[in-house]
C-alpha cells in the first residue's frame, strides 16, 4: 500500500469521526454524545415562549400565578397554556438552522380532538398533521406505557418524542382544540441551534383512517412524491368480528410500482414484529400487550380476552435499523384480513387509523383534507 494512502487511514480512523461531528452537529447522537460541538442549546416552553437565552422564568403572570403569588417572578408562574375550544394555539415558532431533539407534552381533553401541525422553512402546508395522541401512539384515548426509542409515554400521561427533526430556516409548530372545551397543555420543545447537512431530509408524519375499510384495504399513504426514507407506523385498529383478524399483508410501493409492490410483509402481526396472533403462551386465550424499542402493542381494550368482536388495539413499528428507502415515490396500505369458519381468510372490516412517519426532501405535496372531528371520534 502506498504511504500516502495509509496515511491517509491513519488519519481518518484518528480524526474522522470528531471532524464530521464538528462539520455536522446534525449528526451529534448517543453515538458520540462525548464529542464537542458548537451547537446551541434551546427550549420553548409556556415559561419562555420564544426559546431564546436567558430568557426563561420570566413571567410576571400566568396559569399559576395565583399558586405563586407570594413567591413572585421566577417561582413557576405559566407552566401549562390554555387553548380555547375552536382555536389553534401556536406553541412554536423558531428561527433556524437548527434541530428539534426532544418534545414533551402533557394535554388534558380528548387527545384525537387536539390536531398537532409542524411547518418548515415557512412553508404553507403541513409537513406534520395528526391527531395529537395518535401521534404520541396513544390514538385510544387512554394511557398505556410506551417503551420506544423514538416515543415514550410515562405516568400519568407524559408523552415524549425523540424524533430528530432538523430544519434550516423556520419551524413553527401549533395544536389546534377541536374540542367543545378549553384544554390546559403543559409542553417543552428542546432543540439546537446548529449546522445542518445539505442531505437532511424534513421529518414528516400523516393521519389516515379507514371506518369502515373498504374491500378490506386500508391506505396509510399515496401519492408522495420526492426522496426519502419511510421510518416508522402507528395503527389504532377497531375489530369488528369475532376471531382472529391480523392477517393482512403491508405492502410498499416505490420508485413506480404499480399493480405489485417492491415490499410485501407476511401479515399484520408480523409487521408488527410479533406472531401466532399476539397471544400470551403462559395465558391461552388472552393477548399479551408488549412494548420495545422498535415495535409494540401497548393498548388493548377490556376484556383482554382473544377473538372477542369489538376490541380495539394500538401498535407501532419503528423502521430505525431498517427504514424504507424511496427515490422518486412512495404508496403504502396493508390489508384488513382474518379468519372465518373452515379455515378460510375473511375480508374485515375495521375501523383503522394509522400515523405514517417519514423523511423526504422538500418540498412534499400537499396532504388530503384532514377530517372533520365527528370523524376522527373513535366509535
Amino acid at each position: 500500500m502506498e504511504i500516502s494512502k495509509r496515511i491517509l487511514i491513519i488519519f481518518l480512523c484518528l480524526f474522522g469521526s470528531a471532524s464530521i461531528a464538528r462539520a455536522q452537529d446534525l449528526t451529534f447522537g448517543p453515538g458520540n454524545i462525548y464529542m464537542q460541538s458548537n451547537a446551541r442549546s434551546r427550549s420553548i416552553s409556556p415559561e419562555n415562549h420564544t426559546g431564546e437565552k436567558g430568557k426563561g422564568g420570566m413571567a410576571t403572570t400566568g396559569s399559576s400565578q395565583v399558586a405563586a403569588r407570594e413567591l413572585g417572578l421566577g417561582w413557576k408562574m405559566n407552566p401549562f397554556e390554555t387553548i380555547k375550544a375552536g382555536t389553534i394555539y401556536t406553541i412554536a415558532d423558531a428561527e433556524g438552522p437548527g434541530i428539534i431533539r426532544h418534545i414533551w407534552m402533557t394535554p388534558t381533553g380528548n387527545w384525537r380532538s387536539l390536531v398537532l401541525r409542524i411547518y418548515w422553512d415557512n412553508e404553507p402546508e403541513p409537513s406534520v398533521e395528526v391527531p395529537l395522541g395518535d401521534f404520541f401512539c396513544m390514538g385510544l384515548g387512554s394511557y398505556a406505557p410506551v417503551n420506544a426509542q423514538p416515543i415514550a409515554v410515562n405516568p400519568g400521561s407524559a408523552f415524549n418524542c425523540y424524533w430528530p427533526m432538523p430544519f434550516r430556516k423556520h419551524c413553527r409548530m401549533t395544536v389546534e382544540n377541536l374540542n367543545k372545551e378549553d384544554i390546559m397543555l403543559f409542553y417543552q420543545i428542546d432543540y439546537a441551534l446548529t449546522k445542518v447537512s445539505k442531505d437532511a431530509a424534513y421529518f414528516h408524519a400523516q393521519f389516515r383512517r379507514s371506518n369502515p375499510t373498504t374491500g378490506g384495504i386500508h391506505v396509510l399513504l399515496d401519492s408522495i412524491q420526492g426522496k426519502g426514507q419511510y421510518v416508522g407506523t402507528y395503527m389504532a385498529i377497531g375489530v369488528k368480528n369475532e376471531g382472529w383478524w391480523g392477517e393482512g399483508e403491508i405492502k410498499f410501493y416505490m420508485d413506480g410500482d404499480t399493480k405489485f409492490p417492491t415490499i410485501n410483509g407476511t401479515g399484520l402481526e408480523d409487521y408488527f414484529l410479533g406472531s401466532y396472533a399476539f397471544v400470551d403462551p403462559h395465558k391461552p386465550g388472552r393477548y399479551a400487550a408488549y412494548s420495545t424499542a422498535y415495535s409494540g402493542m401497548p393498548q388493548i381494550t377490556q376484556p383482554d380476552t382473544a377473538f372477542i368482536a369489538g376490541q380495539w388495539f394500538g401498535l407501532y413499528r419503528f423502521h430505525i435499523p431498517d427504514p424504507i428507502y424511496f427515490k422518486k415515490d412512495l404508496k403504502v396500505t396493508i390489508q384488513d384480513l382474518g379468519w372465518q369458519s373452515q379455515h378460510r381468510f375473511l375480508i374485515e372490516h375495521s375501523d383503522i387509523a394509522t400515523v405514517s412517519y417519514w423523511y423526504q426532501d422538500e418540498p412534499h405535496r400537499p396532504f388530503p383534507k384532514f377530517p372533520t372531528k365527528a370523524l376522527l371520534e373513535a366509535k
